[in-house]
């Protein structure tokens, strides 16, 4: 089966970048730079999203884990009075192309390693497509994928395959021969819808309970993967 892929296709949080590690403390800031300064704003901000200001970790449920900024932002509207959701959404955006993020693995080598066995590479994220393009190349990643998308691209978001089958369409091949790899039940819903094979990775909060029921194959982290391409994870 595995010997069949002809591309892969990332989620960004959580897959190439480690979520905990890049978006912990930049969660923190966030909140503190809407919040003002003012404690119980920030507390009743950090409640609605699900993260806990004391451990600088998500619930399993943050909708930061999975949601687009816009969904981010409809959470935190009710707490910011005067804001409205374009604005919010749109700051949103900009402080997430600022974050730093952390890789899951170096992915410099193992995208150049894939790009030698001829695959195809893609990214395919809820976050939008100025701050994964901003990201991707503060790691030095710009040139080593065909396709990337976010929420914003005019494909929808995940847990729907519009983005998944727009890279298939995109690069030529048959959604059967793509690997959507991602470390939420998001991605790979997605993936299941589109057609596509899927790999879950456990770089981000889900368990591997939790993806376990839409996951052709559970990694510990995309670093696996060429083995899995060669038939021996």
């Amino acid at each position: 089966m595995w010997h069949e892929i002809r591309a892969v296709l990332f989620d960004k949080d959580g897959t190439l970048f480690g979520f905990e590690a890049s978006w912990g403390a930049w969660t923190a800031g966030m909140i503190d730079e809407l919040s003002e300064g003012a404690a119980d704003r920030a507390a009743a901000l950090a409640a609605a999203v699900r993260y806990d200001l004391a451990t600088r970790r998500f619930a399993p449920d943050s909708p930061v884990i999975a949601a687009t900024p816009g969904e981010v932002a409809a959470r935190l509207l009710p707490l910011l009075p005067g804001q409205d959701a374009t604005t919010l959404t749109a700051r949103l955006d900009r402080l997430a192309a600022a974050a730093p993020m952390i890789e899951a693995v170096p992915l410099a080598p193992l995208m150049s390693g894939l790009r030698r066995r001829g695959l195809r590479l893609g990214v395919a994220t809820n976050d939008g497509a100025a701050a994964a393009a901003a990201h991707l190349a503060a790691a030095g990643l710009s040139d080593s994928f065909d396709f990337v998308a976010g929420y914003d691209s005019g494909f929808g978001a995940k847990p729907g395959p519009g983005m998944l089958l727009a890279f298939a369409e995109r690069i030529g091949l048959a959604p059967g021969t793509v690997a959507m790899i991602g470390d939420s039940t998001h991605d790979l819903a997605a993936g299941r819808a589109a057609g596509m094979r899927t790999v879950g990775v456990l770089t981000g909060p889900a368990r591997a309970d939790d993806l376990a029921p839409l996951a052709d194959r559970i990694l510990p982290d995309i670093g696996h993967l060429p083995r899995l391409l060669d038939g021996d994870a």
